[in-house]
């Protein structure tokens, strides 16, 4: 009679035993090997987004990551190929300047999936595209930027006159205009992704002729306005805390939507051929004006109003930003 107590209490003690198990056993099976390549530092605006939106998830344990940065384009298909047959299941990067080579790549590895930032479309079976589709927020900077401008002059530098720079210099120029039809665009390109440098030497050249507001496309600008007084806007992420006195807002880019996303179908086994350019938009929480912290009491409040009631008509469908990817042009004369 002594046995089936017995009995049943190893049961219970197995039972409870494989519970505490197999949560931590499916855990360890979902965990999948992503790779991350960028042709920049990881400090550099675009890629670090993308960085830090997969080390998030890494610290969730929801993946192992490995990146590697600064590689030449010459070098991208080499590394893309060692990263594939390595094992990793999920390949994030950037195509633009290596389109043909990378989806290449994505033909001869079938079985790996791939979601590159490209200007091109989505390459059936396994590689999908995105980029900063970050014009919502860039066109509320905009509004702010032609609001705070007393010279009524305006600069902008970005790195190259490609349709993912385009549309976020258009939208935010058309935003400036709303707020101030008079307001002026002094417009460079530096033809690079990562030279502040030669950015803040483009900025200056700007400020020399009358630009109070710069917009900060690239790293480097926001160091020019900085040194000559002016304000900038920041772009993707926000350094405000870095220039407290310089930079009033910042359009910003969170990747986590697009890459929780793709990390959730590779593990599903759903993973196809998509553009996630959608989840970078503020429907998505892809982007968002950044807080205006140090400025909050700096902008004028009817200035301030008006930007949040765009913001809201955004949020809830009431106003679409226009979406002009051709190169713009300097209309200061």
């Amino acid at each position: 009679m002594s046995v089936q107590p017995l009995n049943r209490r190893h049961a219970i003690v197995l039972a409870a035993a494989l519970a505490a198990s197999v949560p931590t056993l499916s855990l360890a099976q979902a965990k999948i090997k992503v790779a991350g390549i960028y042709t920049v530092p990881f400090e550099q605006q675009w890629a670090g987004r993308l960085h830090t939106a997969l080390k998030a998830a890494e610290a969730r344990g929801e993946i192992e990551y490995k990146a590697s940065e600064n590689v030449s384009n010459a070098d991208y298909e080499r590394v893309m190929r060692e990263y594939a047959t390595a094992g990793n299941t999920l390949i994030v990067g950037e195509a633009f300047a290596v389109e043909a080579a990378a989806r290449k790549v994505a033909k001869d590895f079938p079985k790996v999936s791939f979601l590159m930032g490209s200007s091109g479309k989505p390459q059936a079976p396994n590689f999908s595209v995105f980029d900063n589709y970050i014009q919502e927020p860039a066109y509320l900077t905009g509004m702010i930027a032609g609001g705070m401008s007393k010279s009524n002059k305006i600069g902008m530098v970005g790195g190259f006159p490609i349709p993912e720079v385009n549309r976020l210099m258009n939208a935010f120029m058309a935003g400036a205009k709303e707020i101030n039809p008079k307001v002026e665009f002094s417009v460079s390109f530096i033809n690079s992704w990562f030279d502040p440098p030669k950015a803040k030497e483009a900025a200056f050249a700007m400020i020399d002729k009358g630009a109070d507001v710069m917009y900060a496309e690239r790293f480097g600008v926001s160091d020019a306005a900085k040194e000559k007084g002016k304000l900038a806007i920041g772009n993707v992420i926000n350094t405000q805390a870095q220039y407290p006195d310089t930079v009033v807002a910042s359009a910003m880019w969170h990747f986590e939507p697009s890459a929780d996303r793709a990390i959730k179908m590779v593990k599903d086994g759903k993973f196809t051929a998509e553009d996630y350019g959608p989840y970078s938009m503020m429907k998505h929480k892809g982007s968002s004006l950044a807080p205006l912290g140090t400025f909050e009491k700096k902008i004028p409040a009817e200035l301030v109003a008006k930007v949040r009631a765009k913001e809201k008509d955004i949020q809830d469908g009431k106003f679409s930003v226009k979406v002009d990817d051709k190169q713009p042009k300097s209309t200061a004369k």
